[in-house]
């Protein structure tokens, strides 16, 4: 497979080209898909990813090219991204118009303009009947699709760049979403905060899963936060835990606090005379009683798929 075109969620297609037809990288094409005539950018694929996909049992069904777009199909394709910002503020119109509670995402027209899908979210199951019949009014001679989706799918599909300055996950790789709790972040000693956990979806970021399995094998062996220990310098009480250093730090019985390696401690049952203060990188939440953390959960409404 030699070349391919990129879809929906950013997900790469094999591209099947007519025989006959010679096309370049970079170029625009028109590909019939499930939702239609589409135009689409020609990606070059690699020789060695090409191998490796053709062995895969997973790899997405090759998308028929039609023909390489013309000038008149680039200046078609003009004129349907300008209606879809004029069908999307039409039909934020009605949603507004009707009072429905459901918040517009993005119009999409098919390049053939027998479709037109308009994404929402929503918190709940809405009544649109009314709304849909209002549309076939102002679209007509045209398939129309309300398309629900959840808060991830919507930052999947608008792009953008995350925390660590790279594009969204969910924008360029990640296909399906793991299901994401605060355990995850306070299990990794992340600071639990909204502003430091949380993506622009207002959900919890999906990195927290990458390396999770790394920290509890590291985490294993590792006395809790409190316990008692007994160190090549006395006794003390765990205070605070490096999982990837594999270090545990103890405040002894002078006031002090030193870090030791988990192989040097040995936890005992003993009444240190200890007090230890709530490491500040777990409280960072504690004074603002207008967070609710679980807010940032998975929920219904996170992911449906629906793209």
């Amino acid at each position: 497979m030699k070349y391919a075109v990129k879809y929906l969620k950013n997900t790469f297609y094999p591209l099947n080209v007519p025989d006959n037809t010679e096309i370049e990288e970079g170029q625009l094409v028109i590909v019939r898909t499930e939702k239609g005539e589409e135009a689409l950018k020609v990606e070059l694929v690699n020789h060695k990813i090409s191998r490796l996909w053709e062995q895969s049992a997973n790899k997405p069904e090759p998308l028929p090219m039609i023909r390489v777009c013309s000038q008149r199909d680039l200046q078609t394709l003009d004129d349907i991204k300008k209606e879809e910002v004029e069908s999307f503020f039409k039909c934020q119109a009605l949603v507004r118009q009707h009072k429905l509670n459901m918040n517009l995402v993005q119009c999409r027209i098919t390049f053939d303009r027998r479709k037109i899908t308009f994404y929402y979210t929503a918190p709940e199951r809405v009544d649109f009947r009314a709304l849909l019949k209002d549309l076939t009014q102002v679209f007509t001679r045209v398939r129309i699709d309300l398309r629900h989706i959840g808060v991830r799918d919507e930052t999947s599909i608008l792009d953008g760049v995350g925390l660590c300055g790279r594009p969204f996950c969910c924008s360029s790789f990640l296909r399906k979403f793991a299901t994401i709790n605060v355990k995850l972040a306070k299990d990794q000693g992340m600071p639990i905060a909204p502003g430091k956990i949380s993506g622009t979806c207002g959900r919890l970021l999906c990195c927290l899963t990458y390396e999770y399995s790394n920290y509890i094998d590291a985490a294993k062996g590792m006395p809790p936060v409190g316990s008692s220990v007994m160190t090549p310098e006395g006794l003390g009480k765990v205070c605070f835990l490096q999982f990837l250093n594999g270090t545990v730090a103890v405040k002894m019985e002078d006031g002090k606090t030193r870090e030791f390696a988990k192989a040097d401690i040995e936890m005992v049952d003993a009444d240190v005379n200890v007090e230890i203060d709530i490491p500040a990188i777990n409280n960072a939440y504690a004074d603002d009683n207008d967070i609710d953390i679980r807010q940032l959960e998975d929920d219904k409404n996170s992911s449906t798929g629906n793209v």
